[in-house]
């Protein structure tokens, strides 16, 4: 041993260390193991979106899908019968008694929905993958419901869903009375708007100044008056207000409107060089004149009847899209002849043309023609027209021109002008309207103008799609639908016609006025509820909204119905001298083709984001039940009072019917924006608030 160096000692190493890892293991094995016990198995991670420019229509259940789920349900109505005669192989009372008090109280719609989903997962790689994101974006907000088919099948009981919307119950998840005897707690939403809430208000300060509109105008931009290839809204909603033009005045009333506006009102450096232009347009004193146009539209219509004599205007012709809008004389015209025209103003119109129809008193949005579907169900539209629009309908694989054959009705027309023709164009053409089967009915030039007017019929049936030589566009897939159309992809593909009586498309509507309120069999039993519908808003407007509000309805020209159903409301107005845009959201039943039926307007949108359209665009906006189905889907819901502050000219009104829980902290906004409340009425729990939007600004 070495001298002055310590001796160790070695003490025998014992298992401490290994004892507790042991424990700690165990005892987490056990905690997992009563967690997963005692945890319920519907827990859901809600997130809170900062955007909603990502959501999309839910996806309709088509038959197939509905037929699944039903099978499924008779199944486990089966299974759980068997159980409760304990057949054989049914598992003991005790097991499914545990069973049914863990299941959730939505157990068959969850069932459902699982079933769908599983059948979108399928079609996933057939649909592509930016149409599955967007679909995604809108079911994870929380809010998916199963759409209407208005073909004759209904996906669930759309009067009993229309009610639950007017009732406004949104403190459950679902459930029936049995439900909620089992133990089942509702799931407490909080307020919609904050009870005392202070606003603070502001005016935008944006590039584009008093005509802004937020999802069309891109304020990114170094440019002042650049604009989105596509509709692509603020991650925020604007809580802004929009400035006043300098010196704005009351916009003059219908009809004086139709040929004689403010120019102050829409005015701008493009729209004044494109007035120089255009000897039809007069700029005299204050206002702009409208003197020609209205002469040579007129000729214009008479010689598309002479050249197609089916066509009548006003008769069997009474909904048109006009495609790229131009002064609206062609509108005007059509006015004349019992026919509704709404214009589509196109995003990369720089004039801002629509802004000017909207002034004058004619139906008006804004929108562009890209790779996303127009907002508008299928099969609606009577005929469209182009006239010196300039698009090129067969590039892109003719994506364009199968979108207008979307949306237009079975046996509708398609009238297309265009002046200085080119031979390589018109070929084109040619071969791509041929491709999906649309008939040239007729075609001249004017020698004067040397505009070159051609007319063509869509299909009535799909016997003529067998004999293509071709088959692109191929036939769209049976389970696509081809009425969802909120930020959806065109879909390079024809769908076909309806076939039976059941379905809607094959028989052209009744003639005009007979069509508003002559229901089609295809209805079937949501006839007796249209009528209904259109008894109940009929005495409602001829006895409160024309004698008992106050209302100076000789300026009122542009109506809004911000939350339609059957167009019952615009139908108690078609008396009246007024127009009406019947807007379906997107999250409500799909009931936007039975409006187009009875020969009204209307449009898709969802109200978390900005309508399409500019500011000081309505007369009158009516709000019944809207904000009741808004607190699962806005992040801030404040923002669409603000909008209808953006959309709403000073002086016009608002009509809103609520719950009253909502109604007490809304009149306190529309107070801090300076709105004159005229009436408010309330009753068992329900009101009514009539407002006036003033000329204020912060």
């Amino acid at each position: 041993m070495a001298v002055g160096k310590p001796v160790r000692h070695h003490k025998p190493r014992t298992f401490g260390f290994v004892a507790k890892v042991s424990v700690a293991v165990v005892l987490g094995l056990c905690f997992v193991v009563v967690w997963s016990a005692f945890s319920s198995p519907s827990t859901a991670v809600s997130e809170k979106r900062s955007s909603f420019g990502d959501i999309n229509e839910p996806p309709a259940v088509d038959p197939r899908k509905k037929a699944a789920v039903e099978k499924e349900k008779k199944k486990k109505k089966t299974r759980s019968a068997d159980s409760e005669a304990g057949g054989v192989g049914s598992p003991p009372k005790e097991k499914v008694k545990e069973k049914e008090s863990g299941q959730d109280a939505n157990s068959e719609a969850k069932e459902a929905a699982a079933v769908a989903n599983a059948t979108r997962k399928s079609e996933k790689s057939e649909k592509g993958e930016g149409e599955e994101e967007e679909r995604d974006g809108r079911e994870g907000n929380g809010d998916s419901e199963p759409d209407v088919d208005v073909d004759g099948e209904k996906e669930g009981p759309l009067e009993e869903r229309i009610e639950e919307e007017k009732d406004g119950d949104l403190a459950s998840d679902g459930g029936d009375d049995d439900n909620k005897t089992k133990g089942k707690k509702k799931k407490v939403l909080g307020p919609l708007f904050e009870p005392k809430g202070n606003y603070n208000w502001r005016e935008c300060n944006v590039k584009t100044g008093h005509n802004y509109i937020p999802c069309v105008d891109l304020e990114a931009s170094k440019f002042p008056r650049y604009r989105h290839h596509e509709r692509s809204c603020p991650r925020t909603v604007p809580h802004c207000l929009v400035a006043l033009p300098t010196g704005y005045q009351s916009p003059v009333p219908w009809p004086e409107s139709e040929w004689k506006i403010w120019y102050g009102n829409v005015a701008h450096s493009k729209l004044s060089a494109f007035i120089k232009r255009r000897s039809w347009l007069n700029l005299t004193g204050d206002h702009l004149i409208f003197n020609e146009s209205e002469g040579r539209a007129v000729h214009y219509l008479n010689s598309i009847e002479e050249m197609v004599p089916d066509i009548e205007w006003g008769k069997n012709i009474r909904i048109v899209l006009d495609i790229g809008c131009s002064d609206a004389s062609f509108s005007a015209s059509l006015l004349g002849k019992e026919v509704t025209t709404l214009s589509l103003g196109l995003m990369d119109d720089q004039v801002d043309l629509a802004q000017v129809a909207l002034e004058r008193g004619f139906p008006a949005v804004v929108g562009t023609l890209g790779n996303r579907r127009l907002p508008f169900p299928s099969g609606v539209f009577d005929a469209i027209h182009c006239g010196e629009c300039n698009i090129n309908w067969h590039s892109n694989g003719g994506k364009l021109l199968v979108e207008m054959n979307r949306i237009l009705r079975p046996g509708g027309y398609f009238v297309l002008a265009t002046k200085h023709g080119e031979i390589e164009r018109d070929e084109a053409m040619s071969t791509l309207t041929a491709s999906i089967c649309w008939n040239i009915l007729a075609h001249r030039t004017d020698e004067i103008s040397e505009v070159g007017v051609k007319i063509y019929q869509k299909p009535a049936s799909n016997d003529i799609y067998e004999l293509r030589r071709k088959k692109y566009p191929p036939l769209c897939k049976e389970n696509e639908d081809p009425d969802v159309a909120w930020y959806t992809p065109i879909r390079s593909c024809v769908y076909t016609l309806p076939s039976s009586i059941e379905q809607r498309g094959t028989d052209w509507p009744e003639e005009w006025p007979q069509r508003l309120n002559n229901f089609p069999e295809w209805l079937s039993d949501t006839r007796d509820h249209l009528i209904a519908d259109s008894k109940h808003w009929k005495t409602i407007v001829n006895k409160s909204y024309l004698n008992g509000m106050g209302i100076d309805w000789s300026k009122v020209r542009n109506v809004m119905d911000m939350k339609a159903i059957y167009g019952g409301f615009a139908a108690a107005l078609a008396p009246q001298k007024v127009w009406v845009m019947n807007v379906v959201p997107v999250h409500a039943p799909r009931t936007l083709p039975i409006i187009y039926e009875r020969g009204l307007l209307g449009i898709y949108h969802d109200w978390c984001e900005s309508f399409s359209t500019y500011p000081r665009s309505y007369d009158l906006l009516h709000v019944d039940h809207l904000f009741t189905r808004l607190k699962k889907r806005c992040n801030k819901p404040v923002g669409i009072v603000v909008e209808m502050d953006r959309i709403l000219r000073p002086g016009g009104w608002a009509i809103i019917r609520e719950k009253q829980e909502i109604l007490n902290p809304l009149e306190a906004i529309l107070r801090s924006l300076h709105w004159e409340i005229r009436m408010t009425f309330s009753k068992d729990k329900e009101g009514i608030i009539c407002a006036q939007k003033t000329t204020w600004r912060p």
